[in-house]
């Protein structure tokens, strides 16, 4: 059984941090560019953050570009995003996405293969 299973989310304070973990389970982990999207209230899902599965290139989206930091650790099946200077924009639930890699150029372009159930993070003002 595929899993994306994400933890770490909560309530933080505004200019406060946050790391958040994807442990994935039931698919070849290497074959999978991992990504984070959000999505808040009454808005479209957002691509946040994306890493490649094999030479480790990201994608940060522009409203956190220089604030968040993408990584995964491939002996443990698991991609962290650690998430500093959160601003009450950052509100949302954050997903975690799976992206078949074989034959793409930009895997975190294509639309998800798997995806999990999300983990909240509100920042309060």
């Amino acid at each position: 059984e595929v899993q994306l299973v994400e933890s770490g989310g909560g309530l933080v304070q505004a200019g406060g941090s946050l790391r958040l973990s994807c442990a994935a389970s039931g698919f070849t982990f290497d074959d999978y560019a991992i990504g984070w999207f959000r999505q808040a209230p009454g808005k479209e899902r957002e691509r946040v953050s994306c890493i490649s599965s094999s030479d480790g290139t990201t994608y940060d989206g522009a409203s956190v570009k220089g604030r968040f930091t993408i990584t995964r650790d491939n002996a443990k099946n698991t991609v962290f995003l650690q998430m500093n200077s959160l601003k009450p924009e950052d509100t949302g639930v954050y997903y975690c996405s799976a992206h078949w890699v074989v034959g793409r150029a930009s895997p975190c372009l294509y639309e998800a293969d798997y995806w999990g159930q999300g983990t909240q993070v509100t920042v309060s003002s």
